[in-house]
């Protein structure tokens, strides 16, 4: 398992590490001024060099294959070809995902989910494809690496205890 056969699935199912790193641009850019694609696109490929995060996406995307070639039991085949809204189990991988740099991470990821911008909402209006765990999991890549960048701010304010 490698971030290289990450990167290599989810270009399979048509995402690239940039349109992930559009996403955290837009994300970080009105607190960070000086950011540039470039930075976060690292940031999302060392969100992809966690193993647990390559074990998620992987489990996600066979998933949404195997909902693509109708081999899910019921009822698990039905919920997935209407993407239930009271399913809930993709938002909870994605979830898994999100929280590795910490809360802030919940914040973008439950924006991500409702305004669904750039590749999220390709991913969520393809017909022709399942995306039902693909869509999440990109926005908690997405918002982990947006709370990389966040958390790694030379800018941020540092505070220590004062002593009497």
């Amino acid at each position: 398992m490698s971030m290289e056969l990450a990167e290599s699935m989810l270009l399979e199912r048509g995402v690239s590490v940039s349109a992930i790193a559009d996403i955290v641009f837009q994300l970080q850019q009105k607190y960070h001024p000086d950011l540039t694609l470039a930075a976060c696109e690292n940031s999302v490929r060392a969100v992809l060099g966690k193993r647990e995060v390559q074990y998620t996406l992987f489990t996600g995307i066979a998933l949404d294959k195997l909902a693509e070639s109708r081999l899910l039991p019921e009822p698990l085949q039905s919920i997935m070809d209407q993407d239930e809204p009271l399913y809930g189990v993709d938002e909870t991988l994605a979830l898994g995902v999100t929280s590795i740099y910490g809360m802030i991470g919940l914040t973008s990821f439950g924006y991500l989910d409702k305004e669904k911008i750039g590749v999220i909402h390709t991913l969520n209006e393809d017909r022709k494809s399942v995306h039902v765990f693909l869509d999440d999991l990109v926005a908690g890549i997405a918002a982990a690496a947006s709370s990389r960048i966040a958390h790694n701010d030379p800018g941020a304010a540092s505070y220590t205890s004062s002593t009497d």
